[in-house]
């Protein structure tokens, strides 16, 4: 989600961390000269940082993710979820060496004034290729996940006019909110595939923007507070009365991260 991504990272669980230094392996790569990413002008121009740490968390405690308007601090976090951080995308959709998945980081990083919500996580993408040396390509492979689809009644919204999008929400104990202004399906997409721990490809074939509210129940069981409200529907329910869409799972094509190149980095 565009406003809270930062907060949702904790869900990507990591495997156990016990393991020596020592018998990290300091680089990891392999002979894909014809397709690694090269460093384009883009790269070369990217967001960074104004100024970063980065620091091995050999502790085991406590894997948390925060952002101010001037900072993020990323704690106890794996290389793996780090670069799915950055790349926006879900844990299977990331392949490189074991020891991604076992060592793990404290990264705090300074936003310049101005920092669109958008560039933060390509500064933790420019981050990673800096710092960590990461070289990375994207292949299409076939994973389990979902296809959101228009359902057969058909979608319900009409599109919003042009505006700054935004989104506000989350898990409130047994029901799960999403307020969208002015947002495209990506968006959406993105939103469900954190939910459900899953890839979601949009199939939709829908190019506008678009305002709603959405209202899932989760699996923690209701407070007394909630339990006196009606019940939230699955988000299968939720997506097919609100909008009009479903979704099918099954194999999907979708986009992987392939590390190349990546190495552990010089703390300071």
């Amino acid at each position: 989600m565009l406003l809270r991504k930062l907060n949702l990272c904790a869900r990507f669980v990591s495997v156990a961390i016990g393991f020596s230094i020592a018998t990290l392996p300091a680089t990891f790569a392999q002979t894909k000269a014809s397709t690694q990413e090269k460093v384009s002008p883009e790269a070369a121009t990217a967001p960074e940082y104004e100024v970063a740490t980065v620091k091995l968390n050999t502790t085991g405690c406590c894997t948390s993710s925060r952002a101010t308007t001037d900072q993020a601090v990323l704690t106890n976090e794996t290389l793996k979820n780090l670069v799915v951080l950055a790349y926006g995308v879900q844990p299977n959709q990331v392949t490189g060496p074991d020891w991604i998945t076992k060592s793990r980081f404290d990264i705090t990083g300074k936003f310049p004034p101005g920092t669109k919500y958008k560039d933060r996580w390509l500064m933790l993408r420019t981050l990673l290729r800096d710092r960590f040396k990461l070289v990375t390509h994207t292949d299409t492979k076939e994973i389990s996940g979902y296809s959101l689809e228009v359902a057969k009644d058909g979608f319900k919204l009409k599109p919003s006019e042009p505006g700054e999008p935004s989104t506000s929400g989350g898990s409130q104990g047994s029901v799960y909110t999403f307020d969208a202004y002015k947002i495209g399906i990506s968006v959406l997409t993105y939103e469900l595939s954190d939910f459900l721990g899953e890839v979601v490809i949009d199939k939709t074939g829908l190019q506008g923007t678009y305002t709603f509210q959405l209202r899932w129940a989760t699996n923690a069981l209701p407070s007394e507070a909630s339990a006196a409200t009606e019940p939230a529907p699955s988000v299968f329910t939720a997506l097919q009365e609100t909008l009009g869409l479903r979704l099918e799972h099954g194999k999907v094509q979708a986009p992987v991260i392939v590390i190349d190149h990546i190495e552990m980095p010089t703390e300071n």
